[in-house]
């Protein structure tokens, strides 16, 4: 008796727990991709003219956005088709509700929250500080070190960024990112600062060249969902976890850059 009496009481104390947790899992259940896009497929805007993100190959759309809106769709499990707009147009398209998503190596503007939601990050293309193996730059101690950049870009902006910090940096300005790490590759520089896009586009082709590199700013890309469309925004923003976990990001970002 007195063992029945507690399996009871046990029974009664974690029932309502039991009952808590299923109510819990059955509220977090994923929205229904039917619901979220009612037509039955993706619609995705994207710029069609940023290679390596996005390109029309003779009418054909390629790119790392291409790849990751296919990826993200089959994850959801909704047909996904892509509409090239200029970038320009790309949030006009996505507020009048032409596109359901926007994938098009944007920036998240705070601006535009009252109208858009943004994804979690999928790609950071801040600037990167490079150096040769075994000499690592600390971007705090720059004092005396030939630095090589772009003229008038972001990585510029930086440079003089620190130099009103106090640093004395030896500036090494450059016509282009590539013509600054070749500099770096040379020997003509202790480091180069370039966008991460430019660095990993450049050491694709020097495969024998292993620089150590260091995130010096972050700049991340998001997807946009009009802000009213919430179901789609969880959908996007759960496809997007599960392809980070799945390394399937990873690899789609590497076959492009």
């Amino acid at each position: 008796m007195k063992r029945f009496c507690r399996l009871l009481r046990n029974l009664t104390l974690t029932l309502p727990l039991a009952l808590l947790v299923a109510a819990m899992i059955q509220h977090y259940q994923p929205p229904d991709p039917a619901v979220a896009f009612p037509g039955g497929e993706i619609a995705i805007g994207v710029d069609g003219s940023f290679p390596p993100f996005a390109s029309d190959d003779g009418g054909k759309l390629r790119g790392l956005d291409i790849d990751l809106g296919l990826a993200l769709a089959r994850e959801i499990g909704a047909p996904a088709r892509f509409l090239s707009i200029s970038y320009h147009g790309l949030y006009d398209s996505l507020i009048s509700g032409q596109v359901d998503l926007l994938i098009s190596a944007l920036r998240i503007e705070p601006a535009r929250r009252d109208d858009v939601r943004y994804s979690q990050p999928y790609y950071d293309n801040g600037l990167l500080l490079a150096s040769e193996p075994g000499a690592a730059l600390d971007a705090e101690a720059l004092d005396g070190q030939r630095i090589a950049y772009e003229y008038a870009s972001s990585a510029d902006s930086q440079i003089r960024a620190w130099e009103r910090a106090g640093a004395q940096i030896e500036k090494l300005p450059y016509e282009l990112p590539v013509h600054a790490l070749d500099a770096l590759r040379y020997g003509q520089a202790d480091g180069a600062l370039t966008d991460a896009t430019a660095f990993r586009l450049y050491a694709r082709t020097q495969e024998a060249w292993r620089p150590g590199t260091a995130y010096v700013t972050q700049d991340p890309y998001a997807i946009a969902v009009r802000r009213d469309r919430a179901e789609a925004w969880k959908l996007v923003e759960r496809a997007l976890s599960a392809l980070k976990d799945s390394g399937e990001l990873a690899r789609i970002i590497d076959e492009w850059l």
